[in-house]
């Protein structure tokens, strides 16, 4: 469409930008009649073989033909769709499709699943937000106290919230039940039977939100994709989700009832045992459902590695169970959708609780009540009949006294989730122990891109529905293309399976170890042998602790569009875990930003809104951002620095030294005076129990006291001949010892810092005029500190104004 206004010379830039939305799934995907058309008749491109018929395999399966691959698509069951199953329930001259599986699209906005009802023009119907709750005995619930119950509630789950983030790495074994036990102990004496009641049916709405036991949720990450909810509406397809299935399945070779006991995978290609029959290909990808990989059901050779197996035991695995119930006719309420039911028993809170009702978009009178929680593994042994007869008296209990007859159902269904051998549960979560990074663990190849994962249980931001199980087939697709063509070329793919891009990022980490410029909670690397202002530098921002009060001058009352980003990530992740995200920029702006005053809020205001960068993940900085680490990498590997061989000589882990230093080391500035920024030096002399002469002054008595294990000192625009010098105390005080600190004999530039790894306190220099804080400088390392000589820091209140100023 726009085409001709594009220049020429751009016309390649253009293709490139093209092809890769084509290929990572991002345009033109689904079955659109002009996409169709687009597969090609004969393939030309290796044999991808598909275990499952899911959507995640469904979406692959059309990707991949699009693409020009020859496909066979496994599938156990008879039936495609795996969990998502449109039943056609039907009886007198009555008929209804009922979801049994995945029924709900939870958000429209960029829901792939959402642009497929557009393609087929199947309309969309919004689940209204009325829910009505009835007691046990039928009776509604009063709407103000429901609304009371649920504000305690989601105030709990707030108090819940703040409670991981003060325990810490503690709450990645503790429960999300636990935590809200805990908290209604507390609170329990003041509420009444009925408040209790509503109490226990929030939580069993959680649990259907989770399909997973509260007291199995992981306090610290059983939310971890919430903030890549989809926006938009929640719907109903109409017609059901079968309608999607059907569309996806057309023309796809689909071999029915062939259970996969086995896939065999090497360099040369992989192997797919079902029953006695085997399917030789180049490729294959797994989208079994995660119930079947924790059984082990299928034999992989080699075994997966140990990293998966253990992913695959971490996370959890849920159940979700339904009641669909076909009528002659509607008796329920029109104008609703949902409607809850009270239990009397907190162990039952999930047993019948939620019903749908799916007379607006299932054709017919269907009705369909929800079994989560303890009670849908109960449900299993339940007997079909006591089943509907408790639903049947609930209905009878809400809807009699108002003069309502609820009519015998027609037709009836029990669903059996956990007993499906081909998926044994419904969907995942984040169990104890577990995290997000246990779904790209399981999303991650094998076999040097011979063995690929897709599937809800390997998608971080969207586990647990429909649209994330869709994507990942997007995702592996455009995986098992970049490999095709690579091995095609005999190229080595390098961002691939995540031990590449695992091995990519502990470089970045090393590195980071020793950033070139480090202030607040921004680090920067550069190549020290580049100066050109333009030359590239890597920024990382890193969230762990909670974020000390800047001595910056900032103003808490400062309000700008990036302040609800670091308040959204700090509250969101556990904030001892680091998380680091990263942009590219030049030397010069590396400089410019740390200029900012007004600490971090408005360096990433000044970051992100007058440099005009965005921060983005590891993988997110592309081939760019390698060229440069691996120059660094080069750079600082024919140059080895000093403070690595010191720690190892004393016996100190040097991993364990450099991760002191990041969580304590503070920078200082060299004061200036009338000639300009002065380098002073450090040197000891000799003897650790002799106070240093600081220029026109001496350090006074020498006091004994230790800082603790380790000191450090750096120096921030590269100044010294090694970026940092830790030693240990022993090698500080007392005799000769002091000589490793001596013969440093180091200038240090115009930003330094000096700290300990264990004995000092919180805290930050400050400067004054031409002097530094003398409190400022204990509040970080305690009243006293050594640095190749006893002193006291009363010193800190003489400038440093002669070039070769002896001290620290």
């Amino acid at each position: 469409m726009f085409l001709d206004v594009i220049p020429k010379h751009c016309h390649l830039l253009l293709d490139s930008a093209y092809d890769f939305l084509v290929s990572h799934g991002y345009v033109n995907f689904g079955v659109a009649p002009s996409i169709k058309e687009r597969i090609p008749p004969e393939p030309s491109k290796p044999h991808v073989i598909v275990v499952g018929a899911g959507f995640a395999g469904l979406a692959a399966a059309r990707q991949l033909m699009r693409f020009g691959f020859k496909v066979t698509v496994l599938e156990g069951r008879k039936r495609a769709g795996g969990r998502v199953y449109t039943m056609r329930m039907e009886g007198g001259n009555r008929t209804a499709a009922a979801d049994l599986g995945g029924s709900v699209l939870t958000g429209t906005l960029g829901n792939p699943l959402g642009i497929l009802a557009r393609q087929l023009s199947s309309p969309l119907h919004k689940v209204k937000d009325k829910c009505p709750i009835y007691r046990v005995d039928g009776s509604p619930v009063d709407p103000d106290l429901d609304s009371k119950v649920e504000a305690a509630f989601n105030k709990l789950l707030d108090k819940a919230s703040k409670l991981r983030q003060l325990m810490g790495d503690i709450s990645v074994d503790v429960s999300l039940g636990a935590a809200l036990e805990t908290f209604r102990e507390v609170y329990g004496d003041a509420v009444t039977d009925e408040e209790m009641k509503l109490f226990n049916w929030h939580l069993a709405n959680l649990e259907y939100a989770n399909a997973g036991l509260l007291s199995k949720l992981s306090l610290a990450f059983w939310d971890q994709d919430d903030p890549y909810d989809m926006g938009g509406d929640h719907c109903f397809l109409s017609g059901g989700n079968g309608r999607l299935v059907q569309a996806l399945a057309e023309n796809i070779p689909i071999l029915y009832e062939k259970t996969v006991n086995t896939v065999r995978y090497s360099s040369a290609g992989v192997e797919v045992v079902a029953g006695n029959q085997v399917f030789e290909g180049d490729m294959a990808l797994c989208t079994v459902p995660l119930g079947v990989l924790k059984i082990g059901s299928i034999k992989f050779i080699p075994e997966l590695p140990q990293r998966k197996l253990d992913g695959i035991k971490r996370l959890g695995f849920g159940l979700l169970n339904k009641v669909a119930m076909l009528f002659s006719h509607v008796f329920w309420e029109t104008d609703l959708d949902t409607f809850g039911h009270l239990s009397d028993d907190a162990s039952r809170r999930g047993e019948f609780f939620l019903f749908y009702s799916y007379a607006t978009v299932a054709g017919g009178p269907l009705l369909i009540a929800l079994v989560a929680g303890e009670a849908a593994h109960k449900f299993e042994s339940m007997p079909p009949t006591d089943a509907v007869s408790s639903v049947l008296q609930i209905l009878k209990g809400i809807y009699e006294p108002k003069g309502i007859t609820v009519p015998e159902p027609i037709q009836t269904v029990c669903t059996r989730w956990g007993n499906d051998p081909f998926c044994l549960g419904s969907y995942s979560n984040v169990a104890v122990g577990a995290s997000g990074d246990d779904y790209d663990i399981l999303a991650e190849s094998v076999g040097d891109g011979r063995l690929f994962f897709a599937g809800e249980a390997t998608t971080r931001r969207y586990p647990a529905t429909m649209h994330g199980a869709f994507l990942s087939g997007l995702r592996e697709a455009a995986n098992m293309v970049q490999y095709a063509n690579a091995r095609a070329l005999n190229l080595k793919v390098d961002r691939s399976p995540s031990k590449n891009a695992h091995s990519c990022a502990s470089v970045l980490a090393d590195l980071f170890r020793e950033p070139d410029l480090e202030f607040g909670s921004f680090s920067i690397i550069f190549a020290k042998s580049d100066d050109d202002p333009k030359s590239t530098a890597i920024l990382r921002v890193t969230f762990n602790e909670p974020r000390r009060k800047s001595h910056e001058g900032s103003k808490t009352d400062i309000q700008h569009s990036n302040k609800l980003l670091f308040q959204q990530l700090q509250s969101h992740f556990n904030q001892q875990q680091q998380i680091d995200i990263y942009t590219l920029l030049s030397r010069e702006q590396a400089f410019e930003l740390r200029e900012v005053r007004g600490g971090d809020d408005m360096r990433l205001t000044y970051l992100c809104e007058k440099l005009g960068v965005k921060l983005v993940g590891r993988k997110g900085l592309g081939p760019n951002a390698d060229a440069v680490i691996a120059a660094i990498k080069a750079e600082r590997g024919n140059s080895r620095p000093a403070s690595s061989s010191l720690a190892l000589k004393s016996g100190t882990s040097n991993s364990k030294a450099t991760t002191e230093k990041r969580k304590l080391i503070r920078r200082a500035k060299v004061l200036r005076n009338g000639s300009g920024l002065v380098h002073p030096k450090i040197v000891g002399n000799g003897n650790g129990l002799n106070p240093p002469q600081v220029a026109e002054s001496s350090c006074g008595q020498s006091t004994p006291a230790k800082v603790g294990n380790e000191i450090s000192v750096s120096s921030s625009d590269g100044a010294m001949t090694s970026d940092n010098i830790l030693l240990p105390c022993s090698e500080v005080v007392g005799g000769n010892n002091a000589l490793p600190f001596a013969n440093m004999n180091a200038n240090l530039g115009p930003d330094f810092s000096i700290s300990c790894s264990n004995g000092g306190r919180d805290g930050s220099w400050k400067k004054q005029a031409d002097t530094f804080c003398e409190d400022s400088l204990k509040d970080l390392l305690g009243n006293h500190f050594y640095l190749g000589g006893l002193c006291d820091p009363s010193f800190l209140h003489h400038s440093w104004n002669t070039e070769n100023a002896q001290g620290p």
